[in-house]
């Protein structure tokens, strides 16, 4: 999906550093495959009985497989300050429930300033298989990430798009 464009009742506010979104289909991904029902709100009775601490039973968490880094609680909180991210990064926020198929054409690093997401990657073979992202968390997305985004209220984060070769 191209950045920029509303979908499913989700709408973007305020995005002034819009990259051009240009999809190209990879050798042997299954471009033409991209789920786009998932039954989500059925799975998600399914994960938490088979989940603890973000977890699948028997199974990397879902982050470390997806390459999707998250700093929590407080320092996650001292890292936001460090960054200015309130003060100078980007801001996008939803009004309500929607879903959003969204694909990361560079890194993203993204602060969780009200509400939540679950995020489900095109590759993930059953709905248990999300991450699940709240206020006060700090995610960086990688590069070439394709996902289904999941809000289930209204939503707001601050965001910035990460060069190449960027740690930050």
């Amino acid at each position: 999906m191209a950045a920029g464009t509303a979908w499913a009742g989700c709408h973007l506010a305020r995005l002034p550093h819009i990259p051009i979104s240009v999809s190209i289909p990879v050798a042997g991904a299954g471009a033409s495959s991209r789920r786009r029902g998932c039954g989500l709100a059925a799975a998600a009775g399914a994960a938490a009985a088979a989940a603890t601490d973000g977890r699948v039973l028997g199974r990397r968490p879902v982050e470390d497989v997806y390459k999707v880094r998250v700093v929590r609680g407080a320092a996650a909180q001292e890292r936001v300050e460090a960054l200015r991210a309130m003060e100078t990064w980007s801001t996008w926020r939803t009004g309500g429930r929607c879903r959003l198929a969204w694909d990361w054409q560079v890194d993203q690093l993204v602060y969780i300033v009200a509400g939540e997401v679950r995020v489900l990657p095109a590759g993930a073979t059953t709905g248990e298989e999300y991450m699940h992202f709240v206020a006060g968390d700090l995610v960086r997305y990688p590069k070439w990430l394709e996902a289904d985004l999941h809000f289930d209220g209204p939503y707001e984060e601050r965001y910035r798009f990460l060069a190449y070769g960027d740690d930050n």
